[in-house]
This record gives C-alpha cells, structure tokens and sequence, in this order.
C-alpha cells in the first residue's frame, strides 16, 4: 500500500474518532474543569500509549528524546487545543463547534506555507474556501442577519483560538520531527502536555471532588484517552509524515457528518436542512482536497 493511501486511510479513522469528543464533551463540560479533564486524559493516554512504545524500543535510552522543547512545544499546542475545545463546548452546540474545527485546514495551509513552503493549488485553494463558506453557514445557525452582523458565540470564539493552535500543530510535526518513529515522536508529547496540562489545572485537580463526578464524565475521559488522545495522535503524527498539511487537515471536514451521526446515536435530533447545506459544502471541499492535481 502507498504511503500516501495509508495517510489518508489514517486521517479517515481520525476523522470519525474525533468527532466523537464533541457530543460526549459537551455533555462533560459543565461537570469539570476543562484543565484537569484533559490532565486526567492526557495521563491515561500515556499509560496506554508508553507499554506499546516500550515493546517497540526494547533500550529505554533509545525512548530519551532529543531536544526535548520539540516535544513541549507541540505539547503545549495540543494543551490550548483541548482547554478550549472543553470551555468553547460548555455554551457551543456540538454541531457548531465541529464547524469552527473544519477552519483548521485553512489556517493549517497558511501555516504550512510559513514553515514548509507548501504551497496550493488553484483547486486547493477553491476546496478551502469552499469548506471556509461552508463552516461559517454552520457556526452562524444558517442565520444570514448574524453572519453579516458576525454575531458568534462565546464558545466558538474560545474554540477558534484552539483550532488555530490545532493547525500549526500539523505542519510543526513535519517541521521538528528528526526521523523519529509516529509512536516515538507521540510519547513524549504525550507526557509534554500531562506536565503542562497539571500544572494549568492543578487548582481544579485537588479540589474537584471526584466521588461526585456523574458517569458521563468518566465516559468522556475514558473514550478521549483511549480514542481521541492515544490514538488519534499516533494517527496525525503518522499522516502528516506522508501527506501535506492542507490535506491532513481536510479531514477535518468530515468531522460535522461524523458529529451529527454521533449526536444521531446518542438520541439527538438532525439539525434543520438549512444547516446541512453548510455540512454538505465541507465534503465538497473535503472532496476536492482529496483529488490529485
């Protein structure tokens, strides 16, 4: 199988993993601080994650990182990323903050431009502005008055600024990855953003009582360890080696459709067709990123 079809079938099963984190974190946010949420899960992921990395690399000296800022940098991105996302969900539908995240793709090519001289293609370029029009039909309730008076929410506000972290995250792994491995390259991220994120959240770790903490809490924080945490990341990191930014991160268009099939399961409604058109407009960019030039 090629490299480049790997990365894509890859960025597939991202897609769908993610997307669960917005329906189960929305339902979670209310109940804990997004800051130690993402400690507990960043944690957690790192224990699932260091056993398989260890069998991989039987000499630990082999696991000790070179020019460890790499890995807190990135850390630190992905810590602003999921801090937002969790306070952004506490007032944002599920729906709409999926949308403001398929704007990464956008930021993601600008910021691979800066770092990796990837450029776009006219066809590129038009997919990006496409899933851009489409993203902001969803994020303004297909609603023409607010767009036009850019009325949006406090949440998606808060989300947006962790999606533009999210999007300098990918061209960065190419940029600072020395050849290391997805799965090596992934620990000790991992650990980067446990250190950052305990320390953001500690307050909130030692007071939170966690005897009362409802269910679905520990639902979100298992599936987002094991799912949307370990598994996703090895799942970018892989990606980004073998595809360019922009079309890593158009998988990100796909992330409203898994959303509304999510929210589907869980018993939510279909949103109003008007608000479709916004999601079918995402895959028509998806679709055009994906074709070869």
């Amino acid at each position: 199988m090629r490299p480049a079809t790997q990365g894509h079938l890859a960025m597939l099963l991202f897609s769908a993993l993610v997307a669960g984190s917005f329906p189960l974190g929305s339902m979670a946010a209310p109940h804990i601080a997004p800051a130690a949420l993402n400690a507990i899960r960043f944690w957690c992921a790192t224990l699932i994650l260091a056993p398989i990395v260890l069998a991989r690399h039987v000499r630990p000296r082999r696991l000790v990182p070179v020019a460890p800022w790499r890995h807190a940098l990135l850390g630190g991105l992905f810590a602003i990323y999921f801090v937002t996302m969790f306070e952004g969900l506490k007032t944002a539908p599920p729906v709409s903050a999926s949308a403001v995240f398929t704007l990464t793709p956008i930021m993601s090519a600008g910021f691979g431009w800066l770092l990796m001289r990837q450029r776009l293609t006219e066809r590129m370029g038009l997919a990006l502005l496409l899933g851009g029009l489409g993203a902001l039909w969803v994020i303004f309730r297909a609603d023409v008055g607010a767009l036009l008076a850019f009325e949006v929410g406090r949440g998606e506000v808060i989300f947006f600024f962790g999606c533009a972290s999210h999007a300098l995250y990918t061209p960065m792994v190419r940029f600072l990855n020395r050849g290391e491995s997805a799965l090596k390259f992934t620990l000790p991220m991992l650990v980067a953003g446990a250190i950052i994120l305990t320390i953001w959240g500690a307050p909130a770790l030692l007071t939170t009582d966690y005897a009362a903490l409802p269910a679905i809490v520990w639902i979100t924080i298992s599936y987002t360890a094991v799912f949307a945490s370990a598994t996703t990341f090895v799942l970018l990191q892989f990606a980004t080696l073998r595809l360019p930014s922009a079309k890593v991160m158009a998988y990100t268009y796909l992330t409203p459709s898994w959303v509304i099939l999510w929210t589907l399961a869980l018993g939510d409604l279909l949103p109003p067709p008007l608000i479709l058109a916004g999601v079918a407009l995402s895959i028509a960019a998806l679709v055009l990123l994906l074709r070869e030039d």
